[in-house]
């Protein structure tokens, strides 16, 4: 048996390992437990993973080149960059715009980046992280996205961006948000990890959510729309910002060969670079205090194989969500149901309830959980509540609050959600709804 032949048999083996011992459909029993996320995979995904071991590259290789070109073809962009998480994408992200290069747009330390109190930590921890102020307005209910009519209070003279997440995949207020942003020449970060395949319409044009702004981030952790296990990806139109997200991606080098390659450039030992000798070797010049995030060829290869199921991903996600809001509409005196952004097409990430006044969350959840439903708060509530504040509250130094955070407040107190992720069938979906019934005193949902 040649080498060929060997490889082909071993994927052949595991394509059938995979239909003996994985994707096996249980059927649901009452009280089985029902995650709120999870990896929804076939044997092409573990195909493409093993077939990236045995060629043990390990690094960025074929696989990572290919995901980066389909990815930003889906999206609609000219420009991808894969990582080793969404959180790392919100880092580059906004490192990219620290960079000297960029003039009087650089972000600098002290300067003002707008965005939303209510919401996952990493797309704040970068502003805190460099020394810019994050700049922290309410949101509203029931869109859980920035109320976009503090915008112009919150803008200062040292204001230089605004970085949102679409929150649990509901696009916030795009049209108004790059409005503001496009009157004060602000850049515009999307954080678009929770809303993969969510579009918004403006001026009767329709696009994903992540290419409207100069900059969108994406996750590919498990309980994503796609996974390759730890994973993210920053992408952009815009070439300048291209570079500069590749070069703090990759150490803060200069040189944008890819792994493996040299010289691309044809000056590797010409160039006149700071106060370094004339003709150093260009892959080791460095233009920016970077990082390594890159991740390995094998969990970009497990990334092609989730790509092609994305558009059937979102929409069973879509189906799950609207069979969940049919379900719970009769309860809406006792709950807000999650209501979508105006002139968008949420790719749901999860499904938002709050509790109105006289029902208790801290007495709903043990029910829920008890019936093995995970349910999860909208991530930090109110960071600005969180211990990582302890010392900025204390010297009230180092972050600004628009107005009071009485919604994002609310959120925290009130606010939790189940999942709708694409692995959820219409039995635990409905039991779902019957036992979110039961925990608000009501027996009389059947399905």
């Amino acid at each position: 048996m040649d080498k060929q032949e060997m490889h082909d048999k071993i994927l052949e083996l595991v394509r059938e390992y995979c239909k003996t011992f994985h994707n096996q459909d249980k059927e649901f029993h009452e009280g089985d437990r029902i995650n709120y996320a999870g990896r929804v995979y076939d044997a092409e995904d573990m195909t493409n993973l093993v077939d990236s071991a045995l060629e043990f590259w390990l690094t960025a290789g074929r696989y990572v080149d290919e995901f980066e070109k389909n990815f930003a073809a889906y999206l609609g962009v000219k420009y991808c960059s894969v990582v080793n998480s969404g959180s790392s994408a919100n880092l580059v992200a906004f490192m990219a715009l620290t960079s000297p290069t960029l003039g009087d747009r650089q972000i600098k330390r002290g300067d003002e980046v707008i965005t939303v109190a209510a919401g996952f930590p990493t797309t704040v921890s970068p502003i805190v992280q460099y020394g810019a102020i994050p700049v922290f307005v309410d949101v509203t209910i029931p869109e859980y996205n920035i109320d976009v009519t503090q915008l112009e209070a919150a803008y200062s003279p040292k204001t230089k961006a605004v970085m949102l997440a679409h929150t649990l995949g509901n696009p916030f207020d795009l049209k108004a948000v790059k409005d503001f942003c496009d009157k004060y020449n602000l850049w515009l970060i999307e954080d678009n990890c929770d809303a993969l395949g969510a579009t918004f319409t403006i001026d009767g044009v329709e696009k994903f959510t992540g290419t409207i702004g100069d900059i969108g981030t994406s996750s590919f952790y498990p309980a994503h729309h796609i996974t390759m296990g730890e994973g993210g990806a920053v992408y952009t139109n815009n070439l300048r910002l291209h570079k500069l997200i590749r070069s703090f991606r990759d150490w803060g080098r200069d040189c944008f060969c890819p792994p493996g390659k040299d010289n691309t450039c044809g000056h590797r030992f010409d160039g006149q670079h700071g106060e370094l000798p004339k003709g150093y070797d260009h892959k080791y010049v460095y233009s920016h205090f970077g990082y390594n995030l890159k991740i390995s060829d094998m969990q970009a290869a497990v990334g092609c194989a989730q790509l092609k199921k994305l558009p059937n991903f979102v929409e069973r996600r879509r189906y799950n969500f609207n069979r969940l809001y049919e379900g719970l509409k009769d309860l809406q005196d006792k709950i807000i149901l999650p209501k979508t952004c105006e002139n968008s097409n949420p790719s749901w990430f999860g499904f938002l309830i709050t509790c109105k006044e006289g029902v208790d969350r801290k007495k709903i959840i043990p029910q829920l959980e008890g019936a093995g439903i995970q349910t999860r708060m909208l991530f930090c509530g109110n960071i600005v509540r969180h211990p990582c504040f302890n010392e900025m509250r204390k010297t009230g130094e180092g972050y600004r609050v628009v107005g009071e955070l009485t919604n994002t407040d609310k959120i925290m107190y009130d606010t939790f959600w189940v999942g709708v992720y694409q692995g959820m069938t219409d039995e635990k979906i409905d039991y779902m709804i019957k036992k979110i019934y039961e925990s608000m005193g009501r027996c009389n949902y059947a399905k």
